[in-house]
């Protein structure tokens, strides 16, 4: 009984995480000890269905709970306090690089080209194919009530993508849907859950979370089972080029999530978010007060001191 408590409260501190974008439910994993379980159980489930069962049941329900309970709250912060809350999100990027940096030097102390290019490049690429598109801030409850078919692909190939991030420790599947512009969707439905279950009559409402979650939940399944044996493989034959990835994937996630309309989401127009940058902030565009910038500073070093002092201990 006590491990299955266990893993059901792992899996909401998951599901928690994973509605934070910037921050990896493979990095919570890492930090609560769980993770190789976590893929022992998926990768080898014909080979102890038994035990992967007793284990994935639980984390599952606890994801979902977390998932239902901390996407009214994110989806709040995002609409009307966005500046610091995507500021604290960054913060929880910024704070694990250290001690993933230290894990590299541990390993190999000296300087090594080839690992400084798989962080350059890998900052890069992501940082470019955040720029690919540019998605305005819109209205999530419009966007869902107009969606058609070929949005609905791109939630469910988001959502394969958002599952390999989702097993690499220090990426975010979050980001991966910041970059492809469904995030605000998907906590925006998140939300909504709680809304239907006051109110399991509304069959239109049913249909525009299932409109999200449907190709979302496909993808994820599909991109889960089919990266986890590949990951495996790499995190153990290639320890050091994984982890050097994964940094420069971090660094690239701070920018791109700083460049992104929805860290601004309160404070501007939506007509003007299509061409919105972080130097827009810079130019005076944005109304923000004095004190909602001191706030968010402080929540930028309060986010990166959680994400340290938690993150040196098991990375």
């Amino acid at each position: 009984m006590y491990k299955i408590i266990k893993y059901f409260l792992n899996g909401i501190a998951l599901g928690i995480t994973e509605t934070v974008p910037g921050f990896s439910g493979g990095t919570t994993a890492v930090i609560l000890g769980f993770y190789d379980e976590f893929i022992k159980s998926v990768n080898h489930f014909k080979n102890d269905v038994k035990n992967s069962l007793k284990f994935l049941i639980p984390l599952v329900l606890g994801v979902i709970a977390g998932l239902m309970s901390f996407g009214s709250l994110v989806n709040y912060l995002l609409k009307y306090h966005s500046f610091p809350t995507m500021l604290f999100f960054v913060g929880l990027i910024a704070g694990v690089m250290p001690p993933i940096y230290f894990k590299l030097k541990k390993i190999r102390p000296k300087f090594v080209l080839k690992r400084f290019l798989l962080v350059l490049l890998s900052a890069s690429a992501l940082a470019l194919l955040s720029g690919l598109k540019k998605v305005p801030f819109i209205d999530p409850a419009a966007a869902i009530s107009e969606m058609g078919v070929p949005f609905m692909f791109l939630i469910f190939f988001s959502g394969i993508f958002a599952a390999a991030a989702f097993v690499v420790p220090a990426v975010s599947g979050s980001v991966v849907l910041i970059i492809t512009g469904v995030y605000p969707l998907v906590i925006y439905s998140l939300s909504q859950i709680n809304v239907f279950i006051t109110d399991i009559t509304n069959v239109d409402l049913l249909l525009e979370i299932c409109k999200v979650f449907v190709p979302l939940g496909a993808g994820f399944i599909i991109g889960a089972l089919s990266m986890l044996r590949l990951i495996e493989k790499f995190m153990k034959e290639r320890y050091e080029n994984v982890y050097s990835v994964i940094f420069g994937l971090l660094a690239g996630s701070i920018y791109v999530i700083i460049n992104e309309p929805i860290v601004f989401g309160s404070y501007i127009e939506v007509s003007e978010s299509a061409d919105w940058n972080i130097l827009s902030f810079f130019a005076g565009k944005a109304q923000i007060s004095p004190l909602v910038v001191a706030i968010g500073i402080f929540t930028l070093f309060l986010g990166a001191a959680v994400s340290y002092f938690v993150g040196k201990k098991r990375i």
